[in-house]
């Protein structure tokens, strides 16, 4: 499971010129499923963002997580996430899951955070989105948990 988090001040997400996902101060998740995943790369991603020191504190340092400050989500799944360059001009999405299968782990990812008691707000699984947001710093970073069984 990879992940690109962007720290925003804002956010939100259109599907068809219609606001599905809207958040305040928080971070952008895009989310990309590998079709090796299995909820337990999801658990340790979720745990891992929420925990995640990238928020400032009164001395403007790196010192916060997205529960210190009570930060808002907004979910994005992006396939795109595992489609390699390497060859060619046309990118391979050998890597990522199957709509259903990247589905199913996109709602995992979901509900596992919700639990955290935290706002979070989703885009729309394999619909055409349009993402705009306010990056804070910028601050962006990718993680990503491999499944090596």
């Amino acid at each position: 499971m990879k992940i690109v988090i962007q720290r925003v001040k804002q956010a939100e997400v259109r599907v068809d010129n219609q606001i599905v996902g809207q958040i305040g101060l928080g971070m952008v998740v895009l989310l990309g499923i590998n079709k090796t995943d299995t909820e337990m790369e999801a658990n340790y991603l979720v745990d891992k963002i929420i925990q995640l020191r990238i928020f400032e504190d009164s001395n403007q340092k790196m010192n916060c997580s997205a529960n210190d400050i009570n930060a808002e989500f907004l979910i994005v799944s992006q396939f795109t996430l595992y489609g390699s360059c390497s060859k060619g001009r046309r990118p391979s999405f050998d890597k990522a899951a199957s709509p259903q299968k990247a589905e199913k782990l996109y709602l995992y990812f979901i509900e596992q955070l919700k639990k955290k008691n935290l706002k979070v707000e989703t885009g729309q699984f394999q619909a055409m989105m349009e993402v705009d947001l306010i990056n804070d710093g910028p601050v962006t970073f990718v993680l990503e948990k491999e499944n090596l069984s």
